[in-house]
């Protein structure tokens, strides 16, 4: 179980793609603990940044296969949650 909400919420996605989703700044890309559900990243948002969360869609990001040289390994899967903050909310990084 997830005890403290900073074991939830690892940190924000900053990359073109989750900019362009963040235009209307509305909604926010975190990566997040693989085993949290919905209801737990929504609360754990709302209290760590102080704000009201409407919707919380989360994509499950698989490990891929990496090599450097001749050594072969996988980077680390994590969840990714898009957060989509109600009306005259924002979160400030």
């Amino acid at each position: 179980m997830l005890s403290n909400y900073r074991d939830i919420i690892k940190a924000p996605i900053i990359t073109e793609k989750s900019a362009n989703i963040a235009a209307n700044e509305k909604t926010y890309v975190f990566k997040v603990d693989v085993k949290a559900n919905k209801s737990q990243i929504k609360d754990a948002i709302e209290k760590i940044f102080n704000v009201k969360v409407e919707k919380v869609n989360t994509v499950n990001v698989h490990a891929k296969k990496k090599r450097v040289g001749r050594y072969t390994g996988m980077t680390n899967k994590y969840k990714k949650a898009i957060v989509t903050l109600a009306n005259g909310n924002k979160i400030d990084f």
